[in-house]
């Protein structure tokens, strides 16, 4: 299973990391390699800019918070590297549309996000978009196919 976690999920376990919140039990399971993570270094960059323009998250997560949780994904994701050419409209929000394309580059099958601009969508081809607590629901069902 491929599976692109947009920005606010990681925003989200970096201000609880210790929570039982969805985002923080689907950051945990990529990085014990439950499905494979799908990681654009664009997102990475987004990530850090969100970080540093908001006063509310950059007074609450520390750089070396930040730092630490890029080093830890970026070993056990699959980076997919910058894509140069323009990306395509396909979302209400110009600025999402990076994420449906790395997506779809990626081949993944699942994009989970808490923005509505990119929920409305539902899907894009094979790529199937869902709310975190969608998400980690569906990933606690195969657990326990696993079991």
């Amino acid at each position: 299973m491929r599976v692109l976690l947009d920005a606010n999920l990681f925003v989200s376990y970096l201000l609880h990391p210790d929570q039982e919140s969805p985002s923080a039990q689907i950051i945990r399971a990529a990085i014990q390699g439950e499905f494979t993570l799908l990681l654009p270094e664009a997102l990475l960059d987004e990530l850090v800019r969100a970080i540093d323009r908001k006063p509310y998250l950059r007074e609450r997560i520390r750089p070396e918070e930040m730092a630490q949780l890029a080093d830890i994904i970026k070993g056990v994701a699959e980076v997919i590297p910058r894509i140069t050419e323009p990306i395509p409209a396909v979302t209400r929000d110009p600025k999402d549309d990076y994420l449906i394309t790395y997506a779809l580059v990626g081949e993944a099958d699942y994009l989970v996000t808490g923005d509505k601009d990119l929920l409305v969508l539902e899907e894009v081809g094979t790529l199937r978009i869902l709310t975190p607590r969608a998400f980690l629901g569906m990933l606690n069902e195969r657990r326990g196919d696993r079991v």
